[in-house]
């Protein structure tokens, strides 16, 4: 068949364009002009930009300035919780409380990985819950303590009597196990390997930091070793995932008290979107401050307003007097003696359950009376302590005896060029020094050390005062009690909105041609 020259043309460009949108050209450095992914330009790995994917059992919370502090008036009367305007940044955080079930598995995972019982008992042991919290001297609340944890009928109520240095433990190996399934799942580790067969490994076992740092190396997946992996080294042989391939989740953590309190509040209650309704309440929400967290057009409602079926009905699981736990019987008002159903009661804006009620929850910062004064107003917390890798015993030999990397203080020796910080334990920056004045005579005059964290929302246990998400109380980190809980939160990387996977920062216009 012959063609004629200029349908040859017009077949050869519509080829070419094909191609194109086929092969994409490779991105090209715009400092150097190397070309991405291209052993002949080295090899430079680039992964393509993505929005943070949602991690098992969180929600996005798209961050923003709001005024943290009191919404009532301070009836204690101990001003530790002054209104100030802050912002933070977007985050993720667990839509219910940790419930006994998830508590489990992971005392489930301990128990079978560190089979070393001698060696590991101090680790199990410090592990599990302290169900005696549940004891009281002129109680009868000896049930609780046999069955709370472990009954079937209490698995997806909240565990209690987990300290504070127990909850980071959990969200660390979490973090771990996500990441892990993930890779599995992949094909980047051998997904035969079930989780059952790797359990007697003691130290051995994935840790994510220990995996990127080459320290733990699983056996390989069918993607890792086959020629059709993405991930390519220098020398354009399939690879491992390194951390800025976007391909492993970011760690799990306790929320800062500033990151819970926003969260508790729930400001989102449209669909950014779509085109606000007449009943969205907005700026005037976020200036007047509802009192509670739920969603409700009543807001110092402590029961639904709405017109319906469910008017009435308590929208949180607290105490409502002396005595009153649960109403009287064939009208019970919150009807829950003791905790209840994680996914109970109202959830609030963001359509996270039980920030007001249920359990008080641990968060990440050491308690101050003035952290609100003292503390800045982006991602505002007090406790942080800089640590560096431990790599005294050189490389192979970082982890712990529980696969852990071992980290260590970075050497204030070596901070003290530093603008930004000079000392690595900064739990105690600004306070009784000579830059803030403040002292509170620690063991003599007051409850409060370096060892007090902060514990947010009220509990079935407590009147309505304190189910407003500004109240704010301590307890030491390694004490627990059988009215608080927690639940986990995660950082997001990249942009603040998480609209359609946008993963653009700031205002984008259209660019102007030059006048000539």
């Amino acid at each position: 068949m012959q063609i004629t020259s200029g349908l040859r043309n017009f077949v050869l460009l519509i080829t070419t364009i094909g191609g194109f949108y086929a092969c994409k050209p490779k991105e090209k450095s715009a400092v150097t002009g190397a070309v991405y992914n291209d052993t002949k330009s080295g090899g430079f790995s680039v992964a393509k930009p993505r929005d943070t994917k949602v991690a098992p059992g969180l929600v996005f919370i798209q961050g923003g300035t709001f005024t943290m502090g009191a919404t009532e008036e301070d009836v204690l009367q101990e001003w530790n919780n002054v209104q100030r305007r802050v912002t933070v940044n977007s985050f993720f955080i667990d839509k219910t409380e940790v419930a006994n079930v998830h508590y489990r598995e992971y005392l489930y995972w301990l128990e079978h990985m560190f089979t070393d019982t001698p060696k590991y008992n101090n680790l199990l042991n410090g592990a599990r819950p302290d169900t005696l919290v549940w004891r009281k001297n002129l109680s009868y609340n000896e049930p609780y303590v046999e069955y709370y944890f472990r009954h079937p009928s209490y698995n997806y109520y909240p565990v209690v009597g987990v300290s504070w240095r127990q909850a980071y433990d959990f969200c660390q190996w979490r973090t771990d196990r996500v990441n892990e399934i993930e890779l599995k799942k992949k094909g980047y580790i051998d997904d035969k390997q079930s989780a059952k067969s790797s359990f007697g490994q003691n130290d051995n076992n994935f840790v994510t930091k220990s995996y990127l740092l080459g320290e733990y190396q699983p056996k390989a997946g069918k993607l890792l070793k086959s020629s059709s992996n993405p991930l390519k080294n220098e020398n354009g042989k399939p690879r491992a995932p390194r951390f800025e391939d976007g391909i492993l989740y970011a760690d799990y953590r306790l929320p800062t008290e500033a990151e819970w309190e926003y969260a508790a509040y729930g400001y989102i209650t449209e669909n950014p979107q779509r085109k606000p309704s007449k009943n969205q309440r907005g700026e005037e929400n976020i200036q007047n401050k509802q009192i509670y967290s739920w969603k409700d057009d009543g807001f110092s409602s402590l029961r639904n307003s709405k017109p319906g079926g469910y008017q009435g009905a308590f929208l949180a699981n607290f105490k409502r007097g002396n005595g009153d736990y649960m109403g009287v019987a064939g009208g019970l008002n919150d009807n829950a003696a003791i905790t209840a159903d994680v996914t109970s009661y109202m959830p609030n804006g963001y359509g996270l359950y039980n920030m007001s009620g249920n359990v008080s929850e641990w968060v990440a910062d050491v308690y101050r009376p003035l952290t609100s004064i003292e503390a800045d107003d982006f991602n505002p917390i007090r406790g942080n302590i800089f640590k560096k890798v431990d790599i005294s015993g050189g490389l192979g030999n970082l982890r712990d005896s529980t696969g852990r990397i071992k980290m260590v203080l970075e050497s204030d020796s070596a901070l003290k060029d530093r603008r930004n910080y000079q000392k690595a334990y900064a739990v105690d920056y600004m306070d009784g020094d000579s830059t803030s004045q403040v002292t509170y005579g620690y063991g003599v005059t007051t409850l409060v050390s370096d060892k007090s964290r902060v514990v947010k929302g009220g509990s079935w246990n407590d009147g309505p005062y304190w189910l407003s998400p500004g109240t704010r109380r301590f307890m030491e980190e390694d004490q627990s009690s059988s009215t608080v809980g927690f639940r986990c939160a995660m950082t997001h990387y990249g942009a603040s909105e998480n609209l359609k996977g946008s993963t653009r920062t700031g205002n984008i216009f259209p660019s102007r041609k030059q006048r000539r």
